[in-house]
Parts: structure tokens; C-alpha cells; sequence
């Protein structure tokens, strides 16, 4: 028999007619598409009696049909095969908009031949307002099986099915769409919660791959040294690989996503003369260029090996991930040279702190008739407290304690010039007052804005037993002799703020037991929890209950009490002490 393709009068019984009208309710009392079709299949059963039932469905980007329901085919020919317009059966059926019955299969030189024992086969377009939306296909074993009256009952059907079909393809688009966005809104969620850059691209492959199921997936990003595009991860089918070849920035479908600034969507690679060759399984591409104000940072590069995989849909889905990723990777990336800055300066402050601690010179092992100690204790990792000893010969030490106006790195290059300076002025043997007055000079001639030093400076000669002491703004020291203890009401400008700045000079002659203290704020300043200095009070206190002790016993003892005042409270300033006892 030959092949029917005219559109025959309908003519339907009123008992056919009932259960269609039955059947038109049934699928349309479901917008679940699978849940329409399913009910369409086994409806129609009723008023033909099939073998192999088919639902076919249009794809209008890359003009084939795919398989949307079957009943009796094979799962490969479900899963893989695609008919275009015009090829077999189905294809005439959708590209002429016409029911074609046809008798004996084996007659037809265009004929898909699906399922071997297949003999006779009605395929009916689904149409709307003239426009083709995919082909029901029932397929007999048996030569002639079909009539016309099934023909038009089908096609009287298909008018209904075709309707019911694209409201259910409506709502499933809205309710993915609706699941993208609630998609998207995570991707966001997640990507912003990740500051690593490798963490956050292999996150990356992951969320691409609950929006769109690619077969080969890769982000390059723009390195700007060579202006390429670097594969920073690539996923193919899915195992992770690792790309070591780089894309030229004006090359390939990478390369033109970049220059434009927008998604570059290629269905046929094998046409289009920009795409460079790189997987020989490639037949189709999307780029997404990743852009972060106004700056191409990467791009995100998808292939399939399969023709016009790629949709619109997936252009503004994988568009709007594209953004958030850019974001978020702009963030790992500053966050991560943030992490290398502050490594690099922890460990410059490390070496700094080092430093620091070389220019601190150790108590002088020569015999001066003093038991000395010296404590520092740095509230940052450098600090702005300094004291020194000043060898003036073998009967006379210089002894200092001094702090510098601010905290951090500048304050320790201050305190490095205030030791430089004292040093230097060393060999000239200068008496408290004269050397405040040189440092002062010395200073002012290289004055930094906003930088100052207080220091105290004493001499101790041994044989005379004579202190004499000078103070340039530091806390003035506490001296316990003759069984009391006392503030030396020292006073003076600090050094390098003003100039032509004189010092006054007090001088005392000291016992065996006595005891000078010099400290630096940090000590009478340290606050407690609730807020209360330790004050001098409480170290006048600690003086007079504890004399007896040498020196390294009692500084111990200072900054053990200091420590316990505060209760784990961080310091806010440095804490420094020298003690000078006569033996």
C-alpha cells in the first residue's frame, strides 16, 4: 500500500467520539508532562490497539526531534537517536504537518528502521496554530494495520494532545526556571563563602554541573604577563584533568568571548573557523566570558559532542553563574594575596623583631657595683620602647630607658635611629643633661612629622658612688634608699620637638641596698578587665615589700604582678624595665 499523506474529513462515531472527549479531560487534568504523556499512552491504547508507541517532541534550536515517551523501542534508539525534519516517517510528518500512514515500511526508501520487525507505521503531527511541536508515532508488526479511521481519530487527538502538551512544556519551563533561580541564589550562597582560589573552581565545576550536564567543562583564567587564558581546572567526562596548553587572549571561541564580552554559543564547531581543535570529540561550544568591572578575569568554556547541544536557556543560566563567580573569584584571588602580603610581613616582622632585639644590649658583664636587670616585653612584634648601656670606661656606665610616639614598624625604625644617635654621642663621655640636649639637637635635625622620644638617661660612677640622671619626658624613675621609696621628680621635653631645649640635672650619691627603678608606661598603664591602671602606687608598693630581692628577681616579680593585675587583658603598650641595685 501505498503511503497516505492527505488529510482526510474527519468523521468520527458518537462512541468514539464520547472517549475522546474522555481522553481530552484525562490530559488535561495534569501540567506534569511525563504524567501526560504517560496517560495519553495508555488512553489511545483504547482506541488502537499498538504495539509501539512513540511521543516525539520538536527541539526548534537544532530543528530534530528526540524521544519524549516510547513504549516497545529500543533504549539506545530512545536515549540516542535524533530525527531531523524530513527524515523517515516522523521527520515528513513534522516537516509537511500532515498525518502520514503508511502500509508496508519495507517500501519506503526513507524509512528509520528502529525496530526490525516494525511493518507498519502512522505518524501524526502535533500542531499548534499551524506550527509543528513534535509527531505521535504507533508502529505495528503487521502489514496494512492501520485505517483511516484511526488515522483521523489520532489526528483528531493530536490537536488536544499538542495543546495539553505545550502547557505541561509551559509549566515545566516556569518551574525550572523557578529551580534555576533558587539555583543561582545558592551558587551565590556557596561561591561568596569560599576565599581559596583551587577550592573555589572546583566548587565551581560542581555547581555548573547542577545547571547544565556538560561533557567537558573548563575555566581558564587571564593570565596578563603572556595575555593568554590559562586552563585552571577542566573536567571531561567527568574526570578532573590537567591542561597544560594556554589560549592566546584574541584566539579561538575563548579568545573571541573575551574580546566581546559576551557569551559565544557555536553549534557546529566544524563550521565556524574561530574554534581551535583542541578535543577531537568536540562538535559544539559555549563561552561565557567571566567579567569583573569591566575586566575579563577568565572564561567558562563548555563542549559537548553533540551538535547544537547548547541552548539559550544555557547562555543566561550559565551567564548570571558566570557573574557570581567572577565576584567571588576576584575576592579568593585578593584574599589571597592578602594572605601572601600579611605571610610576607610576618615574617619581615619576625626578622624585624630580630633586629630589634640584636640593637637591646644585654646587661654589661663588667663588674660597675650595680646588680643590673633589663626586661622587654613587646606588645606588638616590634616595639617603640628602647633602653641601652653605655659603657663610658671601666668606673662610669650610662644607663637609658626611652619610648617613641606611636606603635608598630615606624616606631621601631625611630627607636633604631634614637640607639643609633645615643651611641654615637657615646665616645664624647657626655653627663645626663648634655647628652638629652645633643640627642635633642640630633633628632630635631632629621625631625619626622609627628614623631617624638622621651628617654631618661643616667650615669652611675662607681668609685664615687654618684648617680646623676636627666629625664626628657619619660616616666620618672622611683628610687629606694634609706629604707623608703620615692618618685624623682624629673621633668623635661621630649627630644625632637623643639629646639634649643636645656635639661635639668639631679645627682644623689648612692648606699649599698639601694635601688633605682626605671620603667616605661606600659607598666603603670596596663589596664585590668574592669578598666583600672595599675598606677605607680601599686609598683611604690611592691618596691618597699620587696628591696631585698636582686634585681633580676624583683624585674621578674614586677611583670608577674603587672600580668596578674591585668588577667589576660592584652597589653596595650610595651612593657620595659631596667633595675640598677649597688652592691
Amino acid at each position: 500500500m501505498d503511503p497516505v499523506e492527505t488529510q482526510a474529513p474527519v468523521t468520527v462515531p458518537t462512541e468514539v467520539l464520547a472517549t475522546l472527549v474522555e481522553i481530552v479531560q484525562e490530559i488535561n487534568a495534569s501540567l506534569e508532562l511525563g504524567d501526560v504523556l504517560a496517560r495519553t499512552a495508555a488512553l489511545i491504547k483504547r482506541l488502537v490497539d499498538y504495539e509501539i508507541f512513540a511521543v516525539l517532541l520538536l527541539d526548534a534550536h537544532s530543528e530534530h526531534l528526540t524521544f519524549r515517551l516510547a513504549i516497545g523501542h529500543r533504549q539506545e534508539v530512545v536515549e540516542g537517536w535524533r530525527v531531523a525534519l524530513g527524515q523517515g516517517i516522523t521527520g515528513r510528518a513534522a516537516a509537511s504537518g500532515r498525518a502520514i500512514r503508511v502500509g508496508d515500511v519495507s517500501r519506503e526508501q526513507n524509512y528509520i528502521n528502529a525496530v526490525e520487525s516494525v511493518r507498519s507505521e502512522l505518524a501524526v503531527p502535533l500542531m499548534i496554530k499551524g506550527k509543528c511541536i513534535g509527531v505521535l508515532d504507533i508502529q505495528s508488526r503487521e502489514l496494512d494495520y492501520f485505517t483511516r479511521d484511526q488515522q483521523n481519530i489520532l489526528t483528531l487527538l493530536a490537536g488536544r494532545l499538542a495543546i495539553a502538551i505545550e502547557n505541561a512544556r509551559l509549566f515545566e519551563h516556569a518551574r525550572d526556571q523557578a529551580e534555576t533561580l533558587i539555583l543561582l541564589h545558592e551558587v551565590a550562597r556557596d561561591a561568596g563563602s569560599i576565599l581559596e582560589v583551587e577550592a573555589l573552581l572546583r566548587r565551581a565545576a560542581e555547581l555548573a554541573k547542577r545547571v547544565i550536564d556538560y561533557q567537558i567543562f573548563s575555566i581558564l583564567l587571564y593570565d596578563e604577563r603572556d595575555h593568554t587564558f590559562r586552563h585552571r581546572i577542566t573536567v571531561k567526562f567527568g574526570e578532573r584533568v590537567q591542561e597544560k596548553f594556554a589560549v592566546p587572549a584574541s584566539e579561538g571561541i575563548v579568545g573571541a568571548a573575551a574580546l566581546s564580552r559576551q557569551p559565544v554559543l557555536v553549534p557546529d564547531v566544524s563550521a565556524d573557523p574561530r574554534y581551535l581543535a583542541l578535543n577531537a570529540e568536540t562538535r559544539s561550544e559555549l563561552a561565557i566570558p567571566m567579567v569583573f568591572k569591566g575586566r575579563v578575569i577568565g572564561v567558562m568554556d563548555l563542549e559537548s559532542p553533540q551538535l547544537n547541544y547548547f541552548t539559550e536557556d544555557h547562555v543566561q543560566t550559565l551567564s548570571i553563574l558566570a557573574a557570581h563567580l567572577a565576584v567571588s573569584l576576584e575576592n579568593a584571588r585578593l584574599y589571597e594575596q592578602v594572605t601572601r602580603d600579611e605571610a610576607r610581613m610576618e615574617r619581615e616582622l619576625q626578622a624585624a623583631r630580630r633586629i630589634q632585639g640584636g640593637l637591646l644590649r644585654k646587661v654589661p658583664a663588667e663588674d660597675y657595683g650595680l646588680d643590673i636587670a633589663a626586661r622587654y616585653d613587646s606588645a606588638r612584634e616590634v616595639g617603640g620602647d628602647l633602653y641601652d648601656f653605655i659603657r663610658y670606661g671601666p668606673q662610669q656606665l650610662g644607663v637609658a630607658l626611652g619610648d617613641v610616639s606611636g606603635k608598630g614598624t615606624a616606631a621601631a625604625l625611630y627607636c633604631a635611629v634614637g640607639i643609633g644617635i645615643l651611641r654615637s654621642l657615646a665616645q664624647q663621655k657626655l653627663q645626663p643633661a648634655a647628652m638629652l640636649c645633643e640627642m635633642n639637637r640630633l633628632l630635631g635635625e632629621r625631625r619626622i612629622e609627628d614623631r617624638f622620644m622621651t628617654l631618661c638617661f643616667a650615669t652611675w660612677q662607681r668609685g664615687r658612688q654618684r648617680l646623676r640622671i636627666a629625664n626628657a619626658g619619660q616616666s620618672q624613675p622611683l628610687l629606694w634608699k634609706s629604707g623608703r621609696c620615692e618618685k624623682l621628680n624629673l621633668v623635661g621635653f621630649p627630644l625632637g620637638m623643639m629646639d634649643e631645649v636645656s635639661y635639668d640635672e639631679w645627682s644623689t650619691t648612692l648606699d649599698p641596698g639601694d635601688m633605682l627603678v626605671f620603667y616605661s608606661d606600659g607598666i603603670t598603664e596596663a589596664s585590668s578587665r574592669r578598666g583600672e591602671f595599675y598606677g605607680t602606687h601599686r609598683l611604690l608598693d611592691l618596691i618597699a615589700a620587696n628591696a631585698a630581692l636582686a634585681a633580676a628577681e624583683f624585674a621578674d616579680l614586677v611583670l608577674a604582678d603587672v600580668e596578674r593585675f591585668a588577667d589576660g587583658a592584652p597589653a596595650g603598650d610595651d612593657r620595659t624595665l631596667v633595675i640598677l641595685k649597688v652592691k
